[in-house]
């Protein structure tokens, strides 16, 4: 717990628009996604038919969409970062096998490997300054 406090204070005296602006748009693009998945669900279950023969199809089909639409959302705001992030990582690990165990698309790898690099980087960097974690951490 020393360390994400530690981690935190880092990051808040090191913050830079730039990278909130990098967070809001990694946010959006997760929300376009799930919103893309909710009203093309045919779309995703084509997606993820190369792993359902190994069970749990209609638990991600259920999961992946609500996850990237709120997750997307919380993300924007900074609400809870690291636990939204958290929540994007098997669905981004799964991408990114999907793409080699089914049709792999160079374009849709790469997409992948971006967005779960970037996840990542928040997942340690934080929220960051302008973000309501922030803002609810001064309030106290």
């Amino acid at each position: 717990m020393e360390n994400v406090k530690s981690l935190n204070k880092w990051a808040n005296s090191h913050t830079y628009l730039p990278v909130d602006l990098v967070r809001i748009v990694l946010g959006g693009f997760l929300f376009m996604k799930g919103v893309s998945f909710v009203t093309n669900i045919q779309y995703l279950h084509d997606l993820i038919s190369p792993i359902d023969k190994f069970g749990g199809g209609m638990f991600m089909l259920h999961y992946i969409a609500p996850a990237h639409m709120i997750g997307g959302i919380m993300i924007i705001f900074g609400l809870l970062t690291r636990w939204a992030i958290a929540a994007q990582l098997p669905i981004l690990f799964g991408a990114v096998l999907i793409n080699f165990m089914g049709k792999m698309h160079s374009e849709s790898l790469i997409l992948a490997l971006m967005v779960l690099f970037v996840c990542i980087f928040f997942l340690f960097y934080g929220s960051g300054k302008h973000s309501a974690d922030y803002y609810f951490k001064m309030q106290q």
